[in-house]
């Protein structure tokens, strides 16, 4: 995963969403779906599902995934049959998910689209000064591209550091352990991609 540790998926790195159960409860009646069908399609428990509608749990992203996924299949259904009418999707604030640092300093608003997670991650970066993200090594081959909109950032990998500000771009691997940090006194703004299979595109 871009810019967290790797295990967040795994051990649940929660998300802040407050329209989340709302969301999940319109697509799943848009597709005509029954809590049962969309447990099956999605592997999330029910139980689960029901308590995500009414607001009464904070899902991990492993779980947001596995429910965007059954969706995202189901709007690619719609769309097949749609003599290919024109697709807009529009996520507000309250639907984006956003990843937070333990001391709250680093923030990652995950703007790109839940189905291309295991490949292809973009995050619109936001932190305070002094924030940091440290990040274990993603699979190899994976590459980080952090461009600096305000503010300026660190990059340290292997002992070496290479700092960016508003305008400039850092690229780099990130299939080893990453440290990304906000130094100055401004906050820093930023957009980080992160391709998790470069090295097949060479």
């Amino acid at each position: 995963m871009a810019g967290r540790q790797r295990s967040d998926l795994d051990n649940g790195a929660q998300i802040v969403s407050g329209n989340l159960g709302k969301t999940v409860q319109r697509l799943r009646k848009a597709y005509n779906l029954s809590l049962s069908e969309l447990a099956e399609q999605s592997g999330v428990a029910k139980s689960i599902i029901s308590q995500i509608e009414r607001n009464e749990t904070n899902p991990t992203l492993a779980t947001i995934w596995r429910l965007s996924q059954a969706l995202d299949v189901s709007i690619e259904r719609v769309l097949a049959s749609a003599d290919d009418e024109p697709f807009v999707e529009k996520l507000t604030r309250a639907d984006t998910p956003i990843l937070t640092s333990e001391d709250g300093k680093f923030r990652l608003a995950a703007i790109g689209w839940i189905r291309t997670v295991e490949w292809l991650q973009w995050y619109d970066v936001t932190a305070d000064p002094d924030g940091v993200l440290e990040s274990d090594a993603h699979q190899r081959g994976s590459l980080e591209c952090l461009s600096v909109l305000s503010g300026e950032a660190q990059v340290e990998i292997g002992g070496q550091g290479e700092r960016a500000k508003a305008g400039e771009t850092l690229r780099y691997r990130c299939d080893r352990p990453h440290i990304i940090r906000a130094v100055g006194d401004e906050p820093l703004r930023a957009v980080m991609v992160c391709i998790m299979k470069a090295a097949v595109m060479e």
